[in-house]
């Protein structure tokens, strides 16, 4: 287990009263809330910061605290030895056990009568996995390998279709076990989406590059275009100009509610036959098309 200063979380000293408990958090709270601050980490200082409240504010809860003395904040320590007497019965161990769950349990134990063990949520847990935009558009089911305190176990795990980057699921109950009754942990998966060497997600869209010669773009054109199920024909409006989207409904991450978009870039022959060359200089010569007569 992890020794958490929660003092130093909330910036206060060890003898700080109620009063200033509440305002140390109300300041930090304000600062990091997910709603308010957008800052890398701001949401993990924001829930830190309610942990430590959580503790502080209660007398129980403080005074469990306290009685652990000052260890460094993440060395791991092992609870004084008659809280593994207060707190399990049964020879269980507290390598599942967070350390603001367990303060809570002893807080409650010593509020109640006896020494009767009380009810403590399983811990939860954080993992990642990457899979592929095409699974992401289908679904998928993936296997996730996790070493707890119960040792190492295989959890199956069905993606439906739709996923997107850095999307967060949570199974519910999947996590550590539930000591004396309480209800077992949940697992909090994070998804990301492998690199495509085609397609770039944006949410649940799609975006690739789509080069068009000047006379598809001058002209209109029907093209054949990729998509995350097979190619399609893509109508290519005469006069289109580089840089324009064109869409194709119903092809992104989620069928039918999210889009796949072309970005039109005009591409020219690097090298021209005498033929082409002749076109083109006859086409320099009748037309009157200026594109920079709106530059100033």
């Amino acid at each position: 287990m992890k020794y958490k200063d929660y003092y130093e979380t909330l910036g206060i000293p060890r003898d700080a009263d109620l009063d200033q408990i509440k305002k140390a958090y109300r300041k930090l709270a304000r600062t990091h809330h997910p709603d308010v601050s957008k800052a890398p980490g701001a949401e993990a200082c924001f829930k830190e910061a309610a942990e430590a409240y959580a503790t502080l504010k209660d007398t129980a809860k403080r005074a469990a605290y306290d009685e652990l003395g000052h260890p460094q904040p993440g060395a791991e320590f092992s609870p004084p030895p008659q809280w593994q007497q207060d707190f399990s019965t049964s020879g269980q161990s507290f390598e599942d056990i967070d350390l603001a769950d367990l303060l809570a349990a002893m807080g409650r134990g010593r509020q109640g009568a006896g020494r009767a063990a009380m009810p403590v949520k399983g811990r939860d847990f954080e993992t990642g996995i990457t899979i592929t935009l095409a699974d992401a558009r289908r679904g998928t089911g993936v296997n996730l390998n996790l070493q707890d305190g119960t040792g190492e176990r295989t959890l199956e795990v069905t993606i439906a279709p739709g996923a997107r980057q850095d999307q967060k699921l949570r199974l519910r109950g999947k996590g550590g076990k539930g000591l004396h009754g309480g209800a077992d942990g949940d697992i909090y998966l994070q998804i990301s989406l492998a690199p495509h060497p085609v397609f770039r997600p944006d949410g649940l869209d799609l975006y690739f590059d789509l080069a068009l010669a000047p006379w598809e773009a001058a002209l209109g054109a029907e093209v054949q275009v990729p998509t995350l199920d097979g190619p399609v024909l893509l109508t290519v409006p005469a006069g289109t100009r580089s840089g324009r989207k064109l869409r194709l409904r119903g092809r992104g991450l989620r069928d039918g509610h999210s889009d796949l978009y072309a970005i039109v870039h005009i591409d020219v022959p690097s090298t021209l036959t005498e033929p082409e060359r002749a076109l083109y200089l006859e086409l320099a010569r009748i037309s009157h098309f200026n594109p920079r007569a709106a530059t100033p």
